[in-house]
């Protein structure tokens, strides 16, 4: 008789998935941002014993321009392993990746293969016509299907939500909303998955993000402010809670890895009080959701000769707090200030009070810290993106936030670096740092490790 055993990447608990080997390859989504060229999936080796660690070791270019590649993500991941998930034999193979401004979709299979191969395009007219959506933003593996949110409507601003897409056959099966409520923008999303509670984040719909930050809009408070909290299993809001209307952009959600924990953190790109960047933590107080704000990121006082014309009146350099990332032990929060070139760790072991332990400098709209590896090269861009490994000892940030809010914080252009900070001691790899002509004229954006990463997969046993 033959046996099924599940696929070795999928971990029934954290602690499982933070004892697996370490990666070997790392995944990243680049493009083009004059959209003349297809964006790529470059290959990074992550082996520090291999002979080309740190270099660029395989490429994929897309078939078509204008994509514009955001957050991907895994087919199948350890939610996989829940008792309620009937897949337990699909494997951790396909990279799921959304374009945000062509609404594309493209499925590539990395097995047995160092550049991805692609086997799959879903069209924009596809995802429209079946789930209602527009601009594909992220994706996560979910025990359903595969879930993927959209920050506009088919054919019209709004509402953004969530498409489901078949595990295997990646078709689009439907919209995932029954009752939003509420609701109306959308970004993240994630869950407690043993609790059957998705939440959900807001940016904004794609004309009030597309070319930019609008000034008018972030001043006037009509970006997003509010979580959202929805019943799992029966696809229905639950609860809304307003950050605040200050407080503009609430993004990524991290909730705690520990399945027996109903915690997570949301960063917050700005306030338009005083241009300080945040983070919260939401958590459940007497049956209901509530918000805390449990760090606070000041700006930064700077010459308006210094600065883009979109910050000179008010003469200072935002942290711009645009992605968080948790390890998987739940002790380490990573938070990147892409505004003044920043990448901040903090202990986190109690979720109410995050104390500060790390920082390191890379770029930054003043300071353009350079990085040891090429300590004569004034970096632009700053940590964004962040990724870390399953085992919490590797930490790899990408400099490229979007395309037009590139344009707008760094006009003279934001580059395309990566590099790799060793946890323990919080200082950058000098081995790692591929940068400038090893993205071939592309700009880095999300990253994937191989296996599986901090931010990829959710947990059925504790």
């Amino acid at each position: 008789m033959t046996l099924w055993t599940p696929d070795p990447t999928f971990y029934p608990s954290p602690r499982d998935a933070a004892t697996a080997p370490p990666e070997t390859l790392a995944y990243v989504a680049a493009f083009d941002r004059s959209a003349e060229r297809p964006d790529a999936l470059a290959v990074l080796d992550t082996d520090p014993g291999s002979s080309s660690y740190g270099q660029v070791v395989g490429w994929t270019d897309l078939p078509y321009t204008g994509d514009e590649l955001h957050h991907f993500g895994w087919n199948a991941c350890s939610s996989a392993l829940c008792p309620y998930a009937p897949h337990p034999h699909v494997e951790r193979r396909y990279l799921i990746v959304p374009g945000l401004r062509s609404s594309r979709i493209y499925v590539y299979d990395t097995k047995d293969r160092v550049s991805p191969e692609l086997v799959k395009v879903i069209e924009a007219e596809d995802l429209g016509k079946r789930a209602g959506y527009s601009r594909p933003h992220t994706v996560h593996c979910g025990p359903e299907g595969l879930y993927v949110s959209a920050l506009g409507g088919y054919g019209e601003e709004g509402p953004g939500g969530i498409a489901i897409l078949d595990h295997t056959s990646f078709e689009v099966l439907g919209r995932w909303e029954v009752d939003r409520g509420p609701q109306y923008l959308a970004y993240d999303f994630w869950w407690h998955i043993n609790h059957d509670v998705l939440v959900t984040s807001e940016w904004g719909t794609p004309s009030m993000i597309e070319d930019g930050v609008v000034g008018e809009l972030l001043l006037g408070r009509k970006y997003g402010h509010r979580l959202h909290f929805w019943d799992l299993r029966r696809r229905r809001h639950v609860q809304e809670v307003d950050l605040g209307d200050q407080y503009q952009m609430p993004l990524e959600l991290r909730p705690a890895h520990d399945p027996t924990k109903k915690y997570g953190f949301v960063g917050v790109v700005t306030s338009v009080e005083d241009l300080s960047a945040s983070v919260w933590l939401w958590y459940e107080e007497g049956g209901r959701w509530a918000v805390r704000k449990v760090i606070d990121i000041p700006a930064e006082p700077a010459s308006p000769d210094d600065l883009p014309d979109v910050l000179k009146p008010f003469g200072a350099v935002p942290p711009l707090v645009t992605d968080i990332d948790l390890s998987v032990d739940d002790q380490r929060l990573y938070v990147s200030c892409w505004g003044t070139g920043e990448l901040k760790q903090f202990d986190v072991s109690d979720p109410f009070k995050p104390v500060e332990i790390g920082s390191v400098h890379l770029g930054g709209i003043v300071r353009r810290a350079a990085h040891p590896a090429a300590p004569s090269e004034r970096l632009a861009g700053g940590p964004q993106m962040v990724e870390v490994s399953r085992d919490g000892r590797r930490v790899y940030v990408t400099n490229s936030l979007y395309g037009s809010w590139d344009d707008q914080f760094y006009p003279d252009g934001v580059g395309a670096w990566m590099a790799k900070v060793d946890a323990d001691g919080f200082t950058l790899d000098e081995r790692f740092f591929p940068h400038g002509d090893d993205f071939r004229g592309l700009r880095p954006h999300q990253t994937r490790l191989q296996g599986g990463d901090a931010s990829s997969d959710s947990y059925c046993y504790p």
